[in-house]
């Protein structure tokens, strides 16, 4: 989750929480009937939005908005989008499968299994790195970097994981591992050399043979290019020079194994049922994956994992992704609840409506 979705997830919470105490006294809508405003409510920007919520409890879809920016398209809600850092649990759950195996060991140095890659590495263990306590620097934040994507053309700017370690090393540490948490999307790139370099195959490929498939989710991709595959939910953005331009074609590599992949509502649902059901991994690394530091702002950080503590009672169990044009958030409860929030285009002023999709989904009787 980045610096901009955490601030947009603060005033989400801050609305959760008024929603809530006032639940009973304010909201007479059913559940279904108000998941159906929240998915209508997004910002005057926004082009599309999408609500997904499984049993127990009622369940549906409710969508606002057009697939196309400029073209009545209404969204079906099998539809394709860009998911950014929820990839990350994706690889988090890869790793685990191989510690399953024996092939990794979370307490190790990261030096073992790429020696010479991060500096400092022989003090870094794996399991830092999956909570974002490794201390590394957030390649994201160098200048120029983070803010590229919204520079003209630069969207279509092509990365190496090479390039993205060496922008990152290039800075020092924000502290000693294991002392402290701060999100950075180095470690998961580091995360994804880690599967290449222990496996001897392509991340994407490894992440495919050992979930996609055996889990069908036929509409969850890697990148083969810059663009999206259809069916998907377009996108608009505004960039520096205050164009507002279609950002539905974007090459990904900047993010890399720490947030490329597309899916949809469905897939998602898939994954974590399957994820948290314990049918991908072992019932000792789950234990790992769901053992957490604070995050803040409400959220605590396991392995590739994100906790938060409903204020009605029950823990949610997921991850937020944000990529230019696309913010996505999918959470499941344990008794199989799952809600999946998407936004295409917009600005943080829908991030409301997603606030009140939670309360809908999950605290209101």
């Amino acid at each position: 989750m980045t610096t901009p979705l955490r601030r947009a997830v603060a005033a989400v919470l801050v609305t959760l929480l008024a929603l809530t105490a006032a639940a009973a006294a304010a909201l007479t809508l059913a559940r279904p009937q108000l998941l159906s405003v929240v998915a209508s409510s997004a910002a005057p920007s926004t082009t599309a939005a999408l609500v997904s919520v499984t049993a127990p409890g009622p369940a549906g879809t409710w969508t606002s908005g057009s697939a196309e920016p400029d073209a009545d398209h209404p969204l079906t809600g099998d539809e394709r989008f860009r998911i950014g850092s929820i990839t990350k649990t994706f690889v988090a759950t890869a790793i685990l499968q191989l510690v399953d195996e024996g092939r990794i060991d979370l307490d190790a140095p990261v030096e073992r299994y790429l020696p010479g890659v991060v500096p400092g590495g022989d003090a870094v263990t794996v399991r830092q790195v999956l909570n974002h306590t490794s201390g590394l620097y957030d390649y994201m934040k160098g200048d120029g970097w983070s803010t590229n994507r919204w520079r003209g053309d630069a969207r279509f700017t092509a990365y190496t994981p090479d390039e993205l370690l060496a922008e990152a090393f290039r800075h020092d540490p924000y502290f000693p591992p294991g002392t402290d948490f701060r999100y950075s999307n180095t470690n998961y790139v580091v995360a994804g050399r880690l599967i290449e370099a222990v496996t001897g195959r392509p991340y994407d490929a490894v992440v495919r043979r050992r979930i996609l498939d055996p889990l069908d989710l036929t509409g969850t991709t890697f990148p083969d290019d810059a663009g999206l595959p259809a069916p998907a939910v377009r996108a608009t953005a505004t960039l520096d020079d205050g164009a507002t331009v279609d950002v539905t074609d974007q090459d990904v590599s900047l993010d890399w194994a720490a947030g490329e992949m597309t899916s949809t509502t469905a897939d998602l649902q898939t994954f974590f049922d399957a994820l948290l059901g314990g049918d991908l991994i072992s019932d000792e690394s789950l234990a790992q994956m769901r053992t957490t530091v604070p995050m803040g702002m409400g959220f605590h950080y396991g392995l590739g994992l994100e906790r938060f503590d409903l204020p009605c009672g029950g823990t949610l169990w997921g991850h937020g992704g944000q990529l230019l044009g696309y913010v996505t958030y999918a959470y499941r409860r344990d008794d199989g609840r799952a809600l999946t929030v998407l936004r295409a285009s917009g600005s943080g002023d829908g991030f409301v409506s997603f606030a009140a999709a939670t309360t809908a989904a999950y605290c209101l009787t």
